[in-house]
């Protein structure tokens, strides 16, 4: 087993945030995971936080599992849990929580009542977005150009799958949500847009609203169960295999873009643009500039670094 002393070559490098700032930060991929096409791991990667968010949280399952099972329980926790970024951590789950119970009523209705034009505005986004793994990715070769091809080309394949409609009930809350938290930390995946496939958005963003607890329990067990998964593979695969990953990622981002086209029929077949193009081409170029001024500023605060 890896000691904690020695992961810490593979850690990240640390970046200087600030408590307000990692507040907003976590209240962005909040919003964002309410929105079905939107990741917050595209967020997390846009504000600078995605590879530190990945490491702590495999350092915390590491930690529970070595307390469960050993050697040395408690100083091998401790030692994992010391490697955690909870400057990061904290704020940025905090941020999540006060977006997503105050946020999810609304943007429901706003995609619901307005699907062309907010899905315009994060495709924008989203296209933008893109420039973030591919700078940190360095020299590609042709075999992650082949890769990210592969990626874009199964991610557009899946998101192709017309909605489904089950009945909430444990047996189908719980690896929903597993799956759906996968989708969290794996920028270009919407863990909102893959509830929309299972049939469980509006279930879930209702007992969000409701605050019904029974609902919301099971969805957090799916999401532990799903979370171990997914953090383990990614922290490896960033640690081993970083340009490889990141240029799959980029591939998953591409292949995403396909839910965010505005105009689509109700089983996602693609429709040819609608009356509404002007303004949800004005939304789109603007989600576009927001972002890659974001990209460009955390770009020179990373080489001021």
């Amino acid at each position: 087993m890896t000691s904690p002393a020695e992961t810490a070559e593979q850690e990240p490098r640390e970046r200087k945030t600030s408590l307000p700032g990692n507040l907003i930060r976590g209240g962005l991929i909040g919003i964002v995971e309410t929105v079905p096409g939107v990741s917050g791991g595209t967020v997390a990667l846009v504000v600078g936080i995605y590879e530190q968010l990945i490491a702590s949280a495999s350092h915390m399952v590491s930690a529970l599992r070595t307390l469960i099972t050993g050697p040395d329980r408690v100083s091998g926790a401790t030692a994992h849990l010391a490697e955690v970024r909870w400057r990061v951590i904290v704020p940025v789950v905090i941020g999540m929580a006060l977006a997503v119970f105050t946020i999810a009523g609304p943007i429901s209705t706003a995609v619901e009542n307005h699907p062309e034009l907010t899905r315009a505005a994060f495709f924008g986004m989203v296209l933008a977005s893109l420039a973030v793994p591919l700078r940190m990715a360095g020299k590609v070769g042709g075999k992650h150009i082949l890769a990210g091809i592969v990626a874009a080309v199964l991610t557009f394949w899946l998101v192709s799958l017309p909605p489904t409609d089950v009945e909430a009930s444990a047996l189908t809350i719980i690896p929903a949500a597993a799956v759906a938290v996968s989708a969290l930390m794996l920028p270009g995946l919407s863990g909102s847009f893959l509830l929309l496939t299972f049939g469980l958005y509006e279930p879930t963003m209702n007992a969000v609203s409701e605050r019904d607890f029974g609902y919301l329990g099971l969805f957090a067990v799916g999401m532990l169960i799903g979370g171990i998964v997914i953090v383990k593979a990614l922290r490896w695969l960033l640690a081993h295999h970083h340009t490889f990953t990141l240029i799959v990622l980029a591939g998953v981002m591409v292949g995403a873009l396909r839910v965010l086209w505005p105009w689509q029929a109700e089983d996602r077949t693609l429709e040819a643009v609608g009356s509404q193009w002007p303004t949800a081409l004005g939304l789109g170029v603007a989600g576009f500039v927001v972002v890659a001024a974001l990209v460009i500023v955390d770009a020179r605060l990373v080489k001021k670094q």
